[in-house]
């Protein structure tokens, strides 16, 4: 059984501030147990608040930059410069206060105009990056963060779409008909081998949806958030605020 955590917190900047905590702790047990940390970062505005934070002191100074390599989760097929870029908001919020050697930072391709092969390149990328023969199964991940939308979607594996089904790839394209537009995302397979899962839910918009998912029955293709149980040793941890809590039982 996946070993689930779930913190609540008075409000978003002290889900983010708990957030960073995890990060740096979890990238310093990386370092030292195999000498990378590789991290797959989300979008959304609870994230931003947490690369803020750890861009700034005092997590900046905790942060091992030759030692850090970071991917994605999902993208949206936009340029990197775009407003809706999950990569441009990371770069603008943390990426460009680290300083970072181009090799570390492993975007992904969405704004190529055939997706399917960028998935397919993006896959290569992380299995050349972690050490894994591209066509087998997949590496771990040190860390996934993780948002979920209210709809109980999360990256962008969005409910009855055909990437919650992928059995092989890593990463896919993945067409969003009720959005009209098809994203890269990694797929349960490669999310589930990851060492530690972090999801961050603020609002109480994501009440309903959070409940469901951490205490409904499982209906994982009308919310895919529940497909993300890595066995053990994988841990995922919740953390969230009171107002998205507050029609969680068991906390």
């Amino acid at each position: 059984m996946t070993r689930r955590i779930v913190r609540v917190f008075d409000s978003p900047e002290h889900v983010a501030q708990a957030a960073a905590a995890e990060f740096i702790a979890i990238s310093h047990e990386a370092i030292d147990a195999r000498g990378r940390f590789a991290v797959a970062l989300a979008g959304g505005s609870t994230p931003r608040r947490l690369y803020e934070l750890l861009g700034d002191e005092p997590f900046r100074a905790q942060v091992d930059r030759a030692r850090v390599d970071f991917f994605w989760g999902d993208e949206r097929p936009v340029t990197p410069d775009h407003k809706d870029s999950n990569f441009g908001m990371a770069k603008r919020a943390l990426l460009d206060k680290l300083s970072l050697p181009a090799r570390q930072i492993h975007r992904m391709p969405a704004d190529r105009s055939d997706l399917a092969a960028a998935a397919r390149d993006y896959q290569s990328e992380i299995a050349a990056t972690l050490g894994a023969p591209a066509d087998g199964q997949p590496p771990a991940f040190d860390l996934v963060l993780l948002g979920i939308g209210s709809d109980g979607h999360t990256a962008s594996l969005f409910p009855h779409t055909a990437a919650l089904d992928e059995a092989n790839r890593w990463v896919v394209a993945n067409p969003v008909p009720k959005l009209n537009v098809t994203r890269l995302t990694l797929t349960p397979l490669i999310l589930n081998r990851a060492r530690h899962i972090l999801f961050m839910a603020g609002g109480a918009d994501k009440a309903s949806v959070l409940a469901e998912v951490l205490e409904g029955p499982p209906d994982p293709q009308r919310l895919p958030s529940q497909l993300i149980a890595p066995p053990p040793p994988g841990r995922v941890t919740w953390l969230v605020d009171l107002a998205a809590a507050r029609n969680l039982r068991h906390v």
